[in-house]
């Protein structure tokens, strides 16, 4: 087998959750193009719609599956529905996030706690959970969950963030450690910063942004499809021995 051919994503199923834009959006349709039956999620059904109908009118194989994350109900809804219409899951990735304060850590109260741990930590176990049986059986999978710098880094503002992705990136590590003999491999990609909606509050800060330019060494945020090569990789047998890697993709903040 050659190394292109390693790549080949070619009739696997994919669940991208928050996927109707930004990077979820940009891994999806990346993974499609790869082969990959790709299912488009968000909260929105007439957004996963468009995003879908755009993906097919360039030949690529989609449907769009409407779900909130945060709500067990509409996870369950989610696997089912994408078993039915494809048979199974053999990749999934857990995209979807929330933040929804700009606050140091005194500032943040238990309900936004609540639902931050809800949707950037619980919702990716759970997820897991209801697609293990599939992998298992099938005995081979691959989970990629996209967490941050922020959980390895702290952040003024972003602390609460911060704790949640650093608690994703310890689930990803203990899913790799015990579920890698039934063939099923755990990775994260921890991106710094891209110029998505979600974080447009950061690279549109005109003074944040000029001390990114002066002190990252890539000197500029990023574009979400820079993210998608990784995803390709890490759902794909190119990624065959590669299970609880936490791969960076932060233009060298770490390094900062």
């Amino acid at each position: 087998m050659s190394v292109k051919e390693l790549f080949d994503l070619k009739g696997k199923v994919a669940i991208v959750t928050g996927s109707s834009k930004g990077i979820g959006k940009a891994i999806a349709e990346a993974l499609a193009e790869y082969g990959a039956h790709v299912v488009v999620s968000s909260r929105s059904q007439e957004a996963v719609d468009a995003v879908a109908d755009e993906f097919k009118a360039k030949g690529l194989e989609t449907i769009g599956i409407a779900c909130h994350v945060g709500d067990e109900e509409q996870r369950k809804a989610l696997i089912d529905k994408t078993v039915n219409h494809y048979g199974g899951v053999d990749i999934l990735i857990n995209n979807a996030a929330t933040n929804p304060v700009y606050a140091p850590l005194e500032g943040v109260d238990d309900p936004v706690f609540d639902k931050i741990m809800d949707v950037n930590v619980k919702a990716c176990f759970s997820f897991a959970k209801l697609c293990f049986p599939y992998m298992k059986e099938k005995k081979k999978g691959s989970i990629i969950n996209i967490a941050s710098v922020e959980g390895l880094k702290p952040n003024m503002g972003l602390g609460l963030y911060g704790v949640s992705k650093a608690a994703l990136i310890m689930l990803t590590k203990s899913q790799a450690s015990e579920w890698g003999k039934y063939g099923i491999r755990t990775n994260a990609i921890c991106p710094g910063l891209i110029k998505t909606k979600f974080s447009q509050a950061l690279w549109s800060n005109e003074q944040l942004m000029k001390q990114v330019e002066h002190h990252l060494p890539l000197r500029r945020a990023a574009e979400p499809i820079e993210m998608a090569g990784l995803a390709v990789y890490l759902a794909s047998d190119a990624s065959s021995y590669t299970t609880g890697a936490i791969l960076n993709a932060d233009g060298g903040h770490m390094l900062t």
